[in-house]
């Protein structure tokens, strides 16, 4: 792993794969750790997420057929090719990380989700946190992660 750390939420990563605002913000994370000035990092739970706000954006009609199949796709395959390049950090769902997400929820009153994704990042000491979430947002920035807010 090279450089600093950029631990993405999932609705950044979304934006990878699914033109909307923020979408350039996260692009150019992407940019540097393809040119290894940083390594990317969210947890294995993203993964899910990321598939399943696709999947929703297709039922709902935000998405055809075509480009649900193509966001999906590409994420996979980025993904691992990001893993082979060494400039992917997918954080494991451990029991640790879950003990201690749950101090994070009953402290801030958000989503297991969103506290599992502060538990992580504060873990791997990312240097920063990327998040389409402002309260998310706001409570990274509390625990003393680099928030930037990607809306």
């Amino acid at each position: 792993m090279i450089g600093p750390i950029a631990y993405l939420d999932s609705s950044s990563i979304v934006k990878r794969y699914v033109e909307e605002p923020g979408s350039r913000t996260v692009r150019d994370v992407y940019l540097k750790a393809y040119s290894a000035e940083l390594t990317i990092a969210f947890s294995s739970w993203n993964m899910g997420e990321v598939l399943g706000a696709f999947d929703k954006a297709f039922i709902r009609g935000n998405l055809n057929s075509e480009d649900y199949l193509a966001a999906r796709k590409r994420f996979l395959l980025e993904t691992r090719r990001l893993m082979r390049l060494e400039v992917l950090r997918l954080i494991p769902l451990r029991l640790k990380l879950l003990i201690e997400s749950w101090g994070l929820l009953e402290k801030y009153h958000v989503y297991q989700a969103d506290s599992l994704q502060i538990a992580s990042a504060k873990a791997i000491d990312a240097t920063q946190f990327f998040t389409g979430d402002k309260k998310l947002h706001e409570v990274a920035n509390s625990e003393g992660l680099n928030s930037t807010l990607t809306i």
